[in-house]
C-alpha cells in the first residue's frame, strides 16, 4: 500500500506538471483570438503565481486541519475546474478568473506533497518526484501539439488537459484511506497549531534556508526564461536553433533528478546540493565562453559558441537538478521533523517568489544594458545562492540528524 501511494503522489506530480509549459506555447494562438496584446500573458503568470505564494503560506494550517490527502484531492480537482475553464474562456478577463483557482490549487498540492516526501521518503524519492514534474511539464505541450496537428483548437488541448487531472482527482478521493496511518502518526509527533511568520524565522538557519531557496529558483527560471533571447541577441544564433537549445536545460533538470534520485542512496543532501553547484558553476563558465567571438571556428558542422552554449544549458540543468529537491529534502533533518510542515510551506512561497520576481526585473537590465549582462547576472545569484547556503550549513552543523524512513 505503501509503495502505492508513493505512485499516486509521483501521477500527481506528473499532473502538477503538465498545465505549467502549456499556456506560454498556447499563447501565440489564445492572444490572437482574445485580440489582446502578446505581452498580456503576464498579467495570467502575475495572478497565478500571486495565489500559489498565497496558498503555500497557508499550507501548514490546511494540512493540520484536513491532512495531506484531503488537500492534493481537493488541490487537484481545484486545478481540474480550473483548467476547463480555461478551455470555455470567451475572453482574457474570464481566463484570468479561472487563474485563480489554477494558482491556489497548484501551491497547495506542491507544498503538501514536498512536505509528505521529505517526512515519509527517502532523497532518491525526493528527487525522482520531482522528475516526475518535469516529465509533466515536457509532456503538456506535446498534447497540445497533437491536439493542434489533428486540426483541433488550443482549446481541446486544454480539455484534454483537464480530463487527465479530473481522472486523477477521482484517483486520490478514492485512495484518501492509504493516508490515513501516516498522518495520524504526524499528528501525535508534530506542533497541534501552525507556526507564525516570525516563529519560523526565529530557528536558527531558517531565514538562510529561505533566502538560498529564494536565489535558487531565481536562477532557474532566469536560465529558462532569457537563455533563448541571450542567445538569440548576444550570440547571434537562430531563433529556432536557440528554442532547440532551450529544451536542453530542461532535459538536463529531468535527467539530472533521475540521476540524482540514484545517488541519493550513497549522498547525503548536503553533497547533492554542493555537487550540483560545482556543476552549475562550470556550465556558467561556458555561459561566458560562449560570449568570445569565434565565428571562425567549426566543430562537428556547427559555430564554436554553438558547442558552449549547447554544453552550457545542459550543464546548467544538470547542476540544477538536484538543489531543489535536496533542499526540501533536508529541511527535517535541519530543523526537526515538527517543524519541516511550517518551512516547506514557506520554501515553496519563497521559490515562487523568486520565480516571479528576478526573470522581470533581469528584462529591465537588459533593456538597458542588452542580454549580454545575462551570464553575470545568473551568476551574481549564484553566489549569492552559494554563500547563503554555506551560511546554512554553518549555522545547523550541529543540529543535523538521520530521520529514519
Amino acid at each position: 500500500m505503501f509503495s502505492l501511494l508513493l505512485f499516486i503522489i509521483y501521477l500527481s506530480f506528473i499532473s502538477l506538471g503538465l498545465p505549467d509549459a502549456v499556456l506560454g506555447a498556447a499563447w501565440p494562438i489564445i492572444h490572437e483570438e482574445f485580440g489582446v496584446p502578446i505581452s498580456f500573458s503576464g498579467s495570467i503568470y502575475m495572478l497565478i503565481s500571486c495565489c500559489t505564494i498565497l496558498s503555500s503560506l497557508k499550507s501548514e494550517s490546511l494540512r493540520l486541519r484536513f491532512g495531506t490527502g484531503k488537500i492534493t484531492a481537493f488541490s487537484v480537482l481545484l486545478t481540474a475546474v480550473a483548467i476547463f475553464g480555461f478551455s470555455i474562456s470567451p475572453s482574457l478577463s474570464v481566463m484570468l478568473f479561472f487563474a485563480i483557482p489554477y494558482g491556489l490549487g497548484a501551491g497547495s498540492v506542491d507544498a503538501a506533497l514536498n512536505h509528505y516526501v521529505a517526512v515519509h521518503y527517502s532523497g532518491r524519492s525526493m528527487n525522482w518526484l520531482h522528475c516526475m514534474w518535469g516529465i509533466g511539464a515536457a509532456l503538456g505541450p506535446y498534447i497540445l501539439g497533437f491536439v493542434l496537428q489533428r486540426g483541433e483548437s488550443w482549446r481541446s488541448g486544454y480539455l484534454v488537459l483537464s480530463m487527465i487531472q479530473a481522472t486523477l482527482t477521482i484517483v486520490l478521493f478514492l485512495s484518501l484511506g492509504l493516508w490515513g496511518k501516516e498522518e495520524k502518526k504526524e499528528k501525535t509527533e508534530e506542533k497541534k497549531t501552525p507556526m507564525s511568520f516570525r516563529q519560523i524565522l526565529s530557528i536558527t538557519g531558517a531565514k538562510e534556508c529561505l533566502v538560498s531557496f529564494f536565489l535558487y529558483c531565481a536562477i532557474e527560471q532566469t536560465l529558462g526564461l532569457w537563455s533563448g533571447s541571450f542567445m538569440v541577441y548576444s550570440l547571434k544564433i537562430e531563433a529556432k536553433l536557440a528554442a532547440s537549445f532551450v529544451a536542453l536545460f530542461y532535459f538536463g533538470i529531468t535527467f539530472g533528478r533521475f540521476l540524482a534520485g540514484i545517488l541519493a542512496a550513497q549522498w547525503q543532501d548536503e553533497a547533492l546540493i554542493l555537487g550540483g553547484c560545482g556543476i552549475l558553476f562550470l556550465g556558467l563558465v561556458l555561459l561566458f565562453c560562449s560570449m568570445v567571438p569565434s565565428q571562425e571556428v567549426k566543430l562537428f558542422g556547427m559555430e564554436l559558441r554553438q558547442i558552449l552554449v549547447i554544453c552550457a544549458l545542459l550543464l546548467s540543468g544538470l547542476g540544477c537538478a538536484p538543489i531543489y529537491p535536496a533542499i526540501i529534502h533536508s529541511t527535517p533533518r535541519n530543523f526537526g521533523a515538527e517543524n519541516t510542515s511550517a518551512l516547506i510551506g514557506k520554501q515553496m512561497a519563497a521559490a515562487y517568489i523568486g520565480s516571479m520576481s528576478f526573470p522581470p526585473f533581469f528584462g529591465v537590465l537588459a533593456k538597458i544594458f542588452g542580454t549580454g549582462l545575462f551570464p553575470f547576472f545568473s551568476t551574481v545569484l549564484f553566489f549569492g545562492m552559494l554563500f547563503m547556503y554555506r551560511n546554512l550549513l554553518y549555522k545547523t552543523r550541529g543540529k543535523r540528524g538521520k530521520i529514519e524512513r
